[in-house]
């Protein structure tokens, strides 16, 4: 049996959103700042990196996954979601070892892989 050597340091919460949904983005955000010990990221209102529209981060510790997932899984008011953990390896973090809430959006790979081997 292989042993497990990956480590998690953090993980990211990736909310997505445009301008006809940027005002509950808010509102999730305002709850998760309320709520939760979270660094909450700035907001970008176009596509970045790997992210295919507007979105914000939040970052959390591992052991604030039981509180935090469960909380944007009842809370995210229809947004989509993407959370994923942070090991070190950027493309399979954001795809073999991310989970989606909602509609899974198509991520720019590319993007990743481009970053991994600079």
């Amino acid at each position: 049996m292989k042993k497990d050597t990956i480590e998690i340091v953090d993980f990211h919460a990736h909310v997505y959103f445009d301008t006809t949904t940027q005002d509950v983005a808010a509102d999730v955000r305002e709850g998760l700042g309320a709520r939760f010990d979270v660094r909450l990221g700035r907001w970008f209102d176009k596509p970045i990196g790997p992210h295919p529209k507007g979105m914000y981060q939040v970052a959390f510790l591992p052991n604030q996954f039981d509180k935090v997932v469960p909380w944007l899984m009842l809370n995210r008011q229809g947004l989509d979601i993407l959370v994923h953990p942070e090991t070190g390896d950027d493309v399979a973090d954001h795809t073999d070892h991310s989970l989606w809430l909602g509609t899974k959006l198509d991520l720019n790979i590319e993007f990743l892989r481009q970053i991994k081997t600079t």
